[in-house]
């Protein structure tokens, strides 16, 4: 991976990092982390991150660190969406 892929990548996983707490604290649906998550694949064009736009899962892994700031388990379930 080069330097500047890095970077993106790195960018991706930052931004989409806080979409997702921001998920997890049902501030925003499945549905607008899903258009967050598209929005950021085509600014950032990341390597790893692009993977997961295929399979969308309805539950969200998180990385251990974030049980740091008092989430319990490893898996968290947005609110759904309204339509």
């Amino acid at each position: 991976m080069k330097r500047e892929d890095f970077y993106r990548e790195r960018l991706y996983q930052a931004n989409i990092a806080v979409a997702r707490i921001m998920c997890q604290k049902h501030l925003l649906t499945e549905y607008e982390l899903s258009q967050i998550d598209i929005f950021l694949t085509e600014k950032y064009h990341p390597i790893l991150g692009s993977l997961k736009v295929i399979i969308q899962p309805k539950t969200i892994d998180f990385m251990p660190f974030l049980k740091d700031i008092g989430i319990k388990k490893g898996r968290v379930s947005c609110r759904k969406s309204k339509k």
